[in-house]
């Protein structure tokens, strides 16, 4: 009887997390297998071909400077990338009003909302200093953000609604759920990771700047490829994981069972509970594991016969609140069609999610209609969408949340090995979490982990900085004097008053400065 194959590493999840770290694995000489419960390499990102529009990013498809790791995985794979359409006036649509914004900020003829919003981002980015990526449960105001929503913070330190629905609005476009539902705490831990509010909202120079060509899939298709089909194996979801002293057995629904030395689960927290483990995973994993819902949306892209938006200078950006949260241009180069692409996202992915495709179609062409101020928004050639909440083997996007509390009680857990397994997904990443590079970030550390266990590479060598890509430098942002320092509505109430005071006292002073002058003579 043939003896059992034991792999050197077997990896859950075949996305670009998984498939970054059983690249790193293999080429380090290691025998790996790659299990994926899908009939799909590629996770969270998705291509959708057509003949009319070649290709379409059904899921993940955004990269920008500071994203060095997916950049530099990219142009392994042989991936090139285009800029993102970013010239004309994105528009704000709050509460029936309708405005155009200054970068990622809505015009205001009112200096104190200037002042307002200003602040938001700037108390973002300052409160992100404190906090600690590897451990963000480990400094002096963790417990006491950990323990607020985006929504009770945002009531008590902002005077404007309007800066409230931009806040609102980010939860929704940046993590697929509710202000209400979001720890304080993972927001401002996130954005920091995105490299501050600036970077992590904007387009040129930011997040958003560039899309693959051919779309980002093609990534992990072309990993999977150098893998070989017999070390990627398709629809085979993984049911069991069992270790014994020296070895580890992953049972799939099929029935197969294969062997490994060690394991990387490479799956979001709330899909590793469709895994029974033996022994039982440890309380704080297994409770942090079924606290970690993932976000719900739905990723629309609405074809037209031109791009009739940018005859009024539009630029294609809306941050809204109704049926979608946010859009941007989506016109390829070359394409056939133009496309805006829109976020059905947080409670809209949730209500709407029940109606039919043709009419979330409808509600979302009349949407554009009334903010885009035309009725060619009621005229589209082609609409294609993907519900992320109906994968079962996903359960959403674009990435796992967290309410309050989790963080500062469970997140110890996240990445911490348990014998023989080890954890990736962007879940897991320190930067860029939720996004394509937090995705190989997290891949390739958890790959690093494993070669330091079979000591073949030093502790030190775990963790790795990436160089900067030369031809996709991280700009500073121009900030004028007046965005930098302009103070905050209560800074400058306080500056007022003050200022009152010592005029007040300073009118006393001149009335009464003869009795002034013969107290201090005698």
């Amino acid at each position: 009887m043939a003896e059992e194959t034991i792999r050197d590493v077997i990896v859950i999840g075949a996305g670009i997390s998984g498939l970054s770290a059983a690249k790193l694995l293999s080429e380090s000489g290691q025998d790996v297998l790659v299990l994926e419960a899908n009939a799909r390499v590629g996770g969270r990102t998705l291509n959708h071909y057509d003949k009319a529009i070649d290709y379409v990013d059904c899921g993940g498809a955004y990269m920008g400077p500071t994203q060095d790791r997916i950049y530099r995985l990219s142009k392994e794979m042989g991936v090139e990338n285009y800029l993102c359409y970013d010239d004309g006036i994105p528009i704000d649509f709050h509460r029936g009003k309708w405005r155009t914004m200054y970068g990622m900020f809505p015009d205001s003829w009112n200096p104190f909302q200037v002042m307002d919003l200003y602040h938001m981002y700037h108390a973002i980015d300052d409160m992100g200093k404190k906090i600690n990526m590897t451990a963000p449960w480990d400094f002096p105001e963790a417990e006491e953000w950990d323990s607020m929503t985006v929504k009770e913070w945002a009531e008590k330190t902002f005077w404007f609604q309007l800066t409230k629905d931009v806040i609102k609005s980010q939860c929704q476009l940046g993590f697929c759920c509710e202000d209400t539902e979001l720890s304080l705490l993972y927001f401002l831990w996130y954005i920091k990771g995105g490299c501050g509010f600036l970077r992590f909202t904007s387009t040129e120079n930011g997040a958003q700047e560039r899309k693959f060509v051919g779309g980002s899939q093609t990534i992990s298709l072309n990993m999977a490829a150098r893998l070989g089909e017999d070390r990627v194996l398709l629809s085979h979801p993984v049911t069991t994981i069992s270790q014994e002293n020296d070895t580890v057995t992953v049972t799939t629904l099929n029935g197969k069972s294969f062997k490994s030395r060690y394991v990387i689960i490479a799956l979001p927290p709330a899909m590793q509970n469709k895994i029974a483990f033996t022994p039982a995973l440890p309380p704080l994993r297994n409770q942090l594991n079924q606290r970690y819902p993932m976000g719900s949306v739905i990723k629309t892209q609405v074809y037209y016969s031109r791009p009739f938006w940018r005859d009024s200078n539009y630029s294609g950006l809306i941050v809204a609140d109704g049926i979608v949260c946010g859009t941007q241009d989506d016109c390829k180069p070359n394409a056939q069609y133009p496309a805006i692409i829109g976020f059905v996202a947080g409670d809209a992915a949730r209500e709407y999610c029940e109606v039919s495709k043709e009419e979330r179609k409808q509600m979302i062409c009349q949407h554009y209609a009334k903010i885009l101020k035309s009725d060619e928004a009621l005229k589209p050639v082609m609409y294609i969408e993907k519900n992320w909440m109906e994968e079962p083997y996903i359960g959403g996007g674009y990435v796992g949340y967290t309410v309050p509390g989790i963080i500062t009680k469970y997140w110890k857990a996240l990445r911490e090995p348990i014998g023989r397994l080890y954890f990736a997904g962007t879940e897991t990443a320190t930067k860029w979490s939720g996004y394509m590079d937090g995705a190989v970030q997290a891949g390739e550390r958890a790959a690093r982990e494993i070669l330091h266990n079979m000591g073949k590479i030093s502790r030190d060598e775990v963790w790795q900085e990436e160089p900067e890509a030369q031809d996709m430098p991280a700009l500073p942002f121009a900030v004028s004097w007046k965005e930098k320092f302009i103070p905050s509505v209560s800074g400058f109430l306080r500056f007022v008053g003050t200022c009152a005071v010592l005029a007040g006292a300073g009118g006393a002073a001149w009335v009464y400065k003869d009795k002034l002058q013969k107290v201090f003579a005698k």
